[in-house]
């Protein structure tokens, strides 16, 4: 467990008595402090304190320690030994780690610090970059003008207490047989997708209950979807997982008692796709570089989401040479640049632009 292998990190600066020690050699057991030595300990106390509450709240949620533990009192004393300065330099640290480098003069090395934070990320041990297009967590939100999927109290009537209905959620050309919409409510083009976002209603149900909703085919989770009394007509807007198998049905509803259900849809969610990536050329400068001189011209800036893939310079002037092209690292908004040299003896005319391109993606 990391709180074994770091010592905690916190009890590690234990470790500092005997370096503050050295650095400020008064006593705790020396019968009487001089009036500027009570001060100076005072100031490292408040100091100390103040460290203290910057990091406790950190130490305890990632390190699962108690504010009962041991640990917060040790702390305290020995941080109070360190010197002043050295406790005013850790308070203006922004991390952990460089807090404690500060007050014990040594640092954790990276291979230390890089397995801190992969076990503080995933537990696991290692990072692993998430893939992009990943089809079960990049999905894309698809919303649609609100349309009836289903309405119990009119094709099939109301659910029986203790049973579960399957329901076709993608892909109808119409819901009037579950009794929807007779139209494919805007999503019958989209084929199977992943889950949806269903308003669902239960109209004024006999007795109380709960509805659970989960995909077709699939084991029923043991929690409630919406949970509903009698009499009263309850409502709620629920993401549900759809199946994406073969059968026409996708969601399967189960109702603790008999009840009519009515279920809307407002959007879907869709697995990525692939596009085609969207390019267009910036409008072309002109720059006037001197008479027998080095320069560089910074080209003109992309659109708003687009990013310069590759600069175009060109010049018609003779003795005008190129000495190059790329991306302006001085530059905040990434700009490119083209570089040229000019071996007349008057001033010359370049140009410069930009090829920018776009990810759209889905």
């Amino acid at each position: 467990m990391l709180f074994d292998r770091r010592l905690f990190l916190a009890t590690a600066l234990c470790g500092l008595s005997v370096a503050a020690q050295a650095q400020n050699p008064v006593q705790q057991g020396a019968p009487e402090l001089k009036a500027q030595e009570r001060a100076a300990t005072i100031e490292r106390r408040v100091l100390a304190d103040r460290l203290i509450q910057k990091w406790r709240g950190y130490v305890i949620e990632v390190y699962g320690a108690s504010a009962e533990q041991p640990w917060l009192y040790e702390f305290r004393v020995d941080l109070a030994k360190a010197s002043e300065s050295n406790l005013e330099a850790a308070l203006k640290k922004r991390t952990y780690e460089s807090m404690f480098a500060v007050l014990s003069g040594a640092r954790l090395s990276n291979d230390e610090v890089i397995a801190l934070a992969n076990e503080q990320a995933d537990g696991s041990g290692s990072f692993s970059p998430k893939a992009l297009g990943d089809a079960a967590s990049d999905l894309v939100f698809i919303p649609v003008t609100r349309c009836r999927l289903v309405d119990t109290r009119l094709a099939g009537g109301p659910i029986a207490a203790g049973t579960t209905r399957d329901f076709d959620i993608t892909g109808a050309a119409n819901y009037s047989a579950q009794g929807g919409a007779g139209n494919d409510c805007g999503i019958g083009g989209a084929g199977s997708f992943r889950a949806a976002v269903l308003s669902v209603e239960v109209p004024a149900p006999v007795s109380t209950g709960y509805l659970t909703l989960y995909p077709y085919l699939t084991t029923q989770p043991a929690g409630a979807s919406l949970n509903y009394a009698a009499g009263v007509t309850a409502s709620g807007e629920i993401m549900a997982a759809l199946d994406q198998g073969a059968p026409a049905q996708e969601l399967s509803v189960f109702s603790l008692a008999q009840a009519d259900v009515v279920i809307d849809v407002v959007g879907y969610y869709i697995n990525p796709q692939a596009t085609t990536l969207q390019c267009t050329n910036t409008s072309v400068s002109s720059f006037t570089i001197s008479a027998n001189s080095l320069n560089f011209f910074n080209n003109p800036a992309c659109p708003p989401g687009y990013s310069a893939i590759t600069p175009y310079c060109w010049t018609a002037s003779t003795g005008v040479y190129s000495q190059g092209s790329g991306y302006n690292a001085n530059s905040p908004s990434g700009q490119t640049f083209c570089a040229w040299q000019n071996t007349t003896v008057s001033s010359q005319t370049t140009f410069g632009g930009n090829v920018c391109c776009r990810v759209p993606g889905r």
